[in-house]
């Protein structure tokens, strides 16, 4: 099952790379087993966090979403989080071409939908919508990410380590514009009806 692999990439980023790779896994079978499964962590985490905890500002009571509000918002973000998956593959296999990298999406997806392991398995800190302490814990949770990507760039991509950081830098670069996309698509969605309904 392709989500077994994450452990591994905690322990041996690069020794895992390379099983990975000898598995050749296609592109539903990562879709399906690995980033479907994992981006269900914050979303549901999200969920719970915003509808039944709550976050507090200031010395205030705890602010609420409705379970309604929340179950949408939860949904969204799920099939935000596997398009965004999807989307840097997508751009990894076209910019590839670039860097005398090529090859095939399915390899393309991988790298992405792994990379993004230590994202999704952070969003468990969702349960407890604290900004200051989800920042604490992301931050690093966002450098390993980097760490991952760039020990997975010249294995997966068969390039060397200097091409492949040129290369990770750049769809580094593409990830923080998805980013503030999906930031100004949430603000859209909020203006045409979607915007969060809190409890009284």
């Amino acid at each position: 099952m392709p989500v077994s692999h994450v452990i591994g990439l905690f322990l041996d980023p690069k020794g895992e790379w390379r099983r990975i790779q000898e598995k050749n896994y296609s592109v539903p079978a990562c879709i399906f087993g690995h980033t479907m499964i994992l981006s269900l962590i914050p979303a549901v985490s999200g969920f719970i966090g915003t509808s039944q905890i709550g976050w507090q500002i200031g010395a205030g009571a705890p602010v609420k979403l409705t379970v309604s509000s929340a179950g949408q918002i939860a949904v969204l973000y799920y099939f935000a989080m596997i398009a965004a998956v999807v989307c840097v593959g997508v751009v990894i296999r076209w910019m590839s071409q670039t860097y005398g990298a090529s090859q095939p999406l399915s390899t393309c997806m991988v790298l992405a939908s792994y990379t993004a392991s230590p994202l999704f398995l952070i969003g468990i800190m969702q349960l407890y919508p604290l900004l200051w302490l989800n920042f604490v814990v992301g931050l690093p949770a966002l450098g390993y990410t980097a760490y991952v990507f760039y020990s997975g760039v010249p294995i997966m991509m068969q390039i060397s380590q200097d091409r492949g950081f040129l290369f990770g830098s750049a769809i580094l670069a593409f990830g923080l514009v998805t980013l503030v996309a999906m930031l100004a698509v949430t603000v859209f969605l909020w203006g045409a009806g979607f915007a969060p309904v809190f409890t009284r």
